[in-house]
């Protein structure tokens, strides 16, 4: 009995081992994927997150070597002194310098990017204006003396070059291909505090009409740019330079979302043109040319306001000799659509000298291909006229002026040639619509409608002619600056 009952535990006890041996071994694997699969899988936007973390940390840790502090001091100057002209005055000992007030030294801060190393420095023209002293400071604290190789005050650029060799200089981006929306870091020294990095995008490429240089096609951003980032480096994700921090629109003097860039094609350019020459040489053909608003455009047969107006043909330039009139749209400019003033400007003053380029121009409501000789950019002429806004476009023609016939002796006065004929508004009643249309006092009218005025009579004729709500187009001579407004009934 005894004996039957211990065979009895035997074979439970080894049965039960027997059990949990065999669940081991054939059902283990199921248990560990069991519990592997409770455990949550790593999210693949945290590893792209990640990934491009380490994008942008390896270009800020590539570019942040390439850029500079600029630091610059104007040297005191003595105050004027009354006695400094008195012939007596080396015979007084108690006027001499001792007592004489001293200006403060000025020092300003800016930033600027190295793009070649053997030392040469872009920075904005703004940063070392009127400078005595230029102390450049890398990124590992070495200070070197900066010297101004050349400014170009149109583009705010200034070229600095440091003795020092086998520097980190940042590599060229194009910025013809750059679209809104792409990231870009802006890097500079905002406040004094080195190397800060800031992330954005492109708002908008190609602004103009800022009021910052003569010639402005600005990279737009939103990445934070303060005071101190002038002259520092905009670039894309690729780590290249695509622009140069140059002003930011703001009401308190500090960053609103709103920051321009020089483009880096255009700094390159006006770079390689001062570090080869000293200066910066421009293309010319020789026209004023102005902006297309709605009422000019409809004027002349256009449906929107692409293109250039020719205000002015400049007698004996290469416009005049390429048949280009005043009153032509200039719509394209060797092979590029011209998209309004700015963009005209800015291909030709970069184009060759001596070079020649295609031209479309709109005459008549009719398209014209001509050819015209790019030349150099003289000293005292300007390729555009006065920018008028919509907002100076009111609804008065011709109301509450008075105008006198043009004498020699006026033209001489109003800066104007001997041949200059017209009329000049010498009366504008206050608050009339024709003051607050942009006219003013001093204009010369030379055609209302295409008809010539070159006389009083002719003047009493062109606007009796006027038909009622019929918009019309007056040529206007301002101190020699010559533009079309449209007046609209």
């Amino acid at each position: 009995m005894r004996k039957s009952l211990f065979f009895i535990l035997l074979i439970i006890v080894l049965g039960f081992i027997m059990g949990i041996a065999g669940y081991y071994f054939l059902y283990s694997g199921d248990i560990k994927s069991v519990l592997q699969k409770k455990q949550a899988p790593v999210p693949s936007a945290r590893l792209n997150i990640e990934e491009t973390n380490r994008s942008f940390t390896s270009i800020v840790k590539a570019i942040s070597p390439s850029v500079v502090n600029i630091s610059t001091v104007r040297k005191p100057s003595r105050e004027s002194n009354p006695y400094f002209n008195d012939p007596l005055y080396d015979l007084f000992p108690p006027f001499r310098d001792d007592n004489i007030p001293q200006k403060r030294q000025e020092q300003s801060l800016g930033s600027g990017v190295i793009v070649s190393v053997d030392g040469y420095i872009i920075t904005n023209f703004h940063v070392v204006e009127d400078a005595n002293e230029i102390k450049v400071t890398l990124v590992d604290k070495a200070v070197y003396k900066g010297k101004v190789i050349g400014v170009d005050p149109k583009t705010d650029i200034a070229v600095v070059k440091i003795e020092a060799s086998d520097l980190p200089a940042v590599s060229w981006g194009d910025s013809e291909s750059l679209q809104v929306g792409e990231f870009i870091l802006a890097i500079g020294n905002p406040f004094g505090l080195n190397n800060t990095v800031t992330m954005g995008i492109i708002s908008a490429v190609g602004r103009a009409n800022v009021g910052i240089a003569d010639y402005e096609d600005f990279i737009q951003t939103d990445a934070a740019i303060n005071p101190g980032n002038s002259g520092g480096p905009l670039v894309n994700v690729s780590g290249e330079l695509i622009g140069i921090n140059t002003a930011i629109f703001s009401r308190s003097g500090g960053y609103q979302g709103i920051g321009f860039a020089v483009p880096s094609n255009m700094a390159k350019a006006v770079f390689g043109q001062l570090v080869e020459k000293g200066k910066v040489i421009r293309g010319w053909i020789g026209v004023s040319i102005q902006d297309l608003n709605m009422e000019l455009a409809s004027n002349f047969g256009l449906s929107n306001t692409k293109g250039a107006l020719v205000s002015d043909v400049i007698e004996g330039g290469p416009a005049e000799a390429a048949g280009i009139r005043r009153g032509d749209i200039i719509s394209s400019f060797n092979g590029k659509v011209v998209e309004n003033v700015s963009t005209l400007r800015n291909m030709v003053a970069q184009s060759k000298i001596g070079s020649t380029h295609g031209i479309k121009i709109i005459r008549n409501k009719k398209v014209r291909e001509l050819k015209v000789l790019v030349s150099e950019l003289p000293k005292e002429y300007t390729e555009s006229g006065p920018y008028v806004s919509d907002e100076e476009i009111k609804q008065e023609v011709l109301g509450g002026i008075t105008v006198i016939e043009l004498t020699r002796e006026i033209a001489r006065q109003l800066r104007l040639g001997s041949a200059a004929q017209g009329v000049v508004i010498v009366n504008l009643e206050a608050g009339s619509l024709a003051e607050t249309s942009g006219l003013r006092k001093g204009d010369v009218l030379q055609e209302i409608d295409a008809m010539p005025i070159r006389s009083l009579d002719d003047f009493n004729k062109a606007v009796s002619s006027i038909k009622e709500n019929k918009d019309i187009i007056l040529f206007v001579n301002r101190s020699g600056k010559k533009f079309y407004i449209a007046l609209k009934q």
